[in-house]
């Protein structure tokens, strides 16, 4: 019973009931109107099928006088679904004619009478039962009263049927609505309870759960679907979440053990010099420290979307150009050749500060991991439009990236073993992903050199989305 009150409770049922109820009132509707017009229709033809037996009727009369005028109405009246004749004197009484007796005060009108009006017929058996009927009296010169009309019973039969067939047409879609009713109900929540149970695996713990697609493409379907979506960026960022909070314990154990290690060794000596050399190492690995926590900072500003409202057209060839001649000098530093390609006049929306800091971590890790490739140290920095949008790219001569470790290298703090001797946190590339992301591109990472399998290089592409 609860089962049975809990269905009519569901939407579905409702929406159901609703959408019954509605089409039963336009089909009422429009049946009764249909029946109105087709009522209307008969009453003209029979007014039109009256006006022209009153019609011949007063010709015979102007041609053969009332003996003519009795025969004529004596024939008519004898054949099968014969109108109504009746020929009344002065005072209204009926002399003749096919009708025992009409409603008092139909004969003293004259011309159509104004409403239907009840009758009795002469029957085999007596008066038949009553009837209603429509009329068109006239006088003649001698003073009778002719009256020609015609019996309203088939539109009333006709009203009748419709009327029937309207009930039994609604009773029988009330009771397939009802059955229907039913059965997308309990369709319904089926669904709705296969999603629940899906629900609360996931509010378990059990991330990995969906919820259940069908496949028809309805709006149960579109609801899981974006859920699952959803589901699936959430867990994509607990995932993350877990695996930096696992990074962050690996790879800030080292630095903040050397920062006791040295406060200790500071603690300890009595040696001006070497507790000064001890609290500059101190201060070397804070800053490390607070750089990495920085560029976390950020990494959770840009993946929160809070700089968003920071975006404006910006003058990328420009910020490019800047980027490049700030770095020349690093990179003569260290033995390198940064080269430039840059298209003027290259705008994109975006934010000035988040797409300069990219820029300047790619080419930082160029350098970074290009300063011990001899005869290999070219850096190059290009900016085009492609058919796809605006292009930025840094490629070096490095040792590069295997194709299996990329999307490794985009997660935050992950470092492979071969660069784990240079000085970096890891953030780098993820900062960027997560740049990109917010501004509509995407970031691409390809060899530059394919061919060499010593120096392949790296190329990191930055494709921001078309103006």
């Amino acid at each position: 019973m609860n089962r049975f009150w809990f269905l009519f409770k569901s939407t579905a049922v409702r929406l159901s009931a609703l959408y019954i109820l509605l089409f039963a009132i336009c089909a009422a509707t429009l049946v009764f109107y249909v029946t109105a017009m087709s009522e209307r229709l008969l009453t003209n033809q029979i007014r039109e099928a009256v006006q022209q037996e009153v019609d011949q009727v007063k010709r015979a009369y102007d041609a053969g006088g009332m003996n003519l005028l009795l025969r004529t109405m004596e024939r008519r009246a004898r054949q099968p679904g014969a109108n109504l004749y009746i020929i009344a004197g002065p005072s209204g009484d009926i002399l003749a004619g096919n009708v025992a007796s009409v409603q008092p005060g139909v004969l003293d009108e004259e011309g159509w009478t104004s409403l239907p009006f009840m009758y009795q017929r002469y029957a085999e058996s007596g008066l038949s039962r009553r009837h209603m009927a429509v009329a068109n009296i006239f006088v003649l010169d001698n003073g009778l009263r002719l009256l020609i009309g015609r019996d309203l019973g088939e539109p009333e039969a006709f009203r009748g049927l419709v009327r029937q067939a309207l009930m039994i047409a609604l009773a029988i879609m009330g009771l397939g609505a009802i059955i229907i009713w039913f059965g997308i109900g309990r369709n319904a929540l089926k669904r709705i309870d296969r999603m629940s149970d899906a629900s609360k695996k996931i509010m378990a713990g059990d991330l990995s759960q969906r919820l259940p697609v069908g496949g028809s493409g309805d709006e149960f379907d579109r609801l899981s679907a974006s859920l699952n979506a959803m589901l699936g960026r959430i867990e994509k960022l607990n995932e993350g979440l877990r695996q930096v909070s696992d990074n962050i314990a690996h790879d800030l154990k080292t630095p903040l053990t050397r920062l006791r290690n040295k406060a200790a060794d500071a603690l300890d000596t009595t040696d001006g010099e070497v507790r000064r050399v001890a609290l500059e190492g101190i201060i070397s690995e804070s800053d490390q420290l607070i750089r990495t926590f920085n560029a976390l900072l950020m990494i959770s500003r840009v993946e929160a979307g809070s700089v968003a409202a920071e975006m404006s057209p910006v003058d990328l060839s420009a910020i490019v150009s800047d980027s490049a001649e700030l770095y020349e000098p690093v990179a003569d530093e260290a033995g390198l050749a940064l080269t430039s390609s840059i298209e003027t006049d290259i705008e994109v929306q975006g934010n000035r500060e988040l797409i300069g800091q990219a820029i300047f971590n790619l080419i930082d890790n160029a350098i970074k991991y290009s300063s011990d490739a001899e005869g290999h140290g070219d850096i190059t920095l290009k900016l085009l439009r492609r058919s796809d949008g605006v292009c930025l790219s840094v490629a070096d001569r490095g040792s590069g990236i295997p194709a299996e470790k990329r999307e490794d290298v985009l997660k935050r703090f992950v470092r492979l073993d071969e660069s784990r001797s240079k000085p970096g946190t890891g953030l780098g590339l993820s900062l960027v992903e997560a740049v990109m992301e917010l501004h509509g591109g995407k970031l691409e990472l390809s060899d530059t050199d394919p061919q060499n399998q010593e120096r392949r290089g790296l190329t990191v592409s930055m494709i921001f989305p078309a103006k």
